[in-house]
């Protein structure tokens, strides 16, 4: 089968690439920039375009299938040629049902915590031998490409994102799966540039819901009011099964999860990291994977990538990251910071720089978000705001959103980073929040 990517440089859609090139199909693609990791792993599959831009000759009537990334636009001159030609234009998760469509899915969705139990469950799995094929969107220590594809396991564990499939299929990614096994972790707005209002937004998970085949499994977060307003509302048929926060407490610095079979030592740490774990067992369970065994493995999880995950520095200062920047991450990446380091002097650095988080009507969701920090510090980039045409925001209506007068805030990249440089990182714990850099800050050093 013959396959081109339009904007084949993205975290997902590389990762689909390399998957079909090990499937054996022919893959080829292009996009008008590729970073790193995407460029070196293409560059190692031999898929790497061989320069950035748009060819509209690449697109020729024998290719089977266009794969069309978020990142292209509308315009697009190669979706134009696609288009022309009148060939099969498929949106990343599209392409993904059609994969799996003969198998049986088991769809993580939330607006926080997928990324991490989808992470699990694949961690369990994985460390049973148990085969299946997945795609989740980030990356997990022991596996080498996070997309899977092959012709004969019978499930795919998948990661379902709300956000739009494509410019061109603006429905949410996780609608085309049509889940046999599903989770929902929370729901809490976000995305506010495509959901205009917070019900627009649940709206999405009432038909992610909806989508369950007949005779499914939802597992859900009993926890969590608005997801159990949808699941209450739901009229389709499908076998409901909660879940909540398990016992668990905190000795010499180690969380131990209580259990009837003792007490397990876990390598994460945050109450909403065990309302995650909770939520993986479910699933595992409906797997095959019985609790003595999902134990045995979840003991060496350490976590997705840059959730909570810990930075070796040089001067072997404690420091974590987290790719917390949507209110209800940042609240429960703080709780669970200032929880496990209840006697350290605590540092918490929160960048904003996505479209909602720099919107002054959702900046209200962040309130209090980073209470109980001995420091807390935002920085957002005025030049940022520039780029993205919007608005400039004042230092003093973000500390009158987050409802902290004591919080330190920064527009300026060189600024912050002359007071990260004066602070004694082997003094206190410090944990950055971000979906960016800080403006390119070194936390290695």
């Amino acid at each position: 089968m013959k396959t081109h990517f339009i904007a084949i440089g993205g975290s997902a859609m590389h990762n689909l690439a390399i998957a079909l090139k090990d499937k054996g199909y022919q893959v080829t693609g292009s996009d008008d920039a590729i970073f790193e990791p995407s460029k070196s792993r293409l560059e190692k599959k031999g898929i790497l375009p061989e320069e950035m831009g748009w060819f509209p000759e690449k697109i020729t009537s024998d290719i089977d299938a266009v794969i069309l990334g978020m990142h292209a636009h509308q315009d697009n001159p190669e979706l134009a040629k696609a288009k022309e030609l009148g060939l099969k234009i498929y949106s990343y998760p599209e392409f993904l049902y059609e994969q799996s469509k003969s198998k049986t899915r088991v769809v993580i969705a939330g607006s926080h915590g997928k990324t991490t139990i989808t992470s699990m469950i694949l961690h369990v799995l994985n460390f049973h031998q148990k085969d299946v094929d997945y795609m989740v969107g980030a990356q997990l220590e022991g596996f080498d490409c996070m997309v899977k594809l092959t012709e004969d396991n019978d499930f795919m564990v998948l990661e379902g994102d709300e956000y739009l499939s494509s410019p061109i299929d603006l429905r949410s990614k996780f609608l085309l799966y049509q889940p046999n096994i599903a989770l929902l972790s929370g729901i809490a707005w976000d995305h506010i540039n495509v959901f205009k209002t917070s019900d627009d937004y649940i709206e999405q998970f009432r038909k992610f819901v909806a989508s369950i085949t007949p005779g499914g499994v939802l597992v859900y977060n009993e926890e969590d009011a608005e997801v159990v307003k949808v699941v209450e509302s739901a009229e389709n048929y499908f076998r409901k099964m909660p879940y909540k926060t398990p016992e668990y407490e905190i000795s010499n610095g180690k969380v131990l999860l209580k259990t009837e079979m003792g007490d397990i030592p876990l390598s994460v740490f945050g109450a909403h990291n065990l309302l995650n774990l909770e939520g993986a067992r479910h699933i595992c369970h409906t797997l095959g994977i019985m609790d003595e065994e999902f134990y045995d493995a979840i003991m060496s999880f350490k976590g997705a990538s840059k959730r909570l995950e810990k930075v070796e520095r040089e001067d072997k200062g404690i420091l974590y990251k987290d790719f917390a920047h949507a209110p209800s991450k940042v609240k429960a990446a703080v709780k669970a910071f200032c929880e496990q380091f209840k006697n350290e002097k605590k540092y918490g650095f929160l960048e904003l720089h996505t479209y909602s988080s720099l919107n002054p009507v959702f900046l209200e969701q962040y309130d209090h978000a980073m209470d109980g920090l001995d420091e807390a510090i935002v920085f957002y980039s005025e030049d940022a705001l520039k780029i993205k045409r919007m608005e400039p925001i004042s230092p003093e209506l973000i500390k009158e959103k987050f409802k902290n007068e004591n919080l330190k805030v920064f527009t300026n990249a060189e600024e912050l980073h002359a007071y990260w440089d004066l602070l004694d990182k082997t003094k206190g714990v410090y944990m950055m929040m971000s979906s960016g850099n800080f403006g390119g800050l070194d936390l290695t050093r």
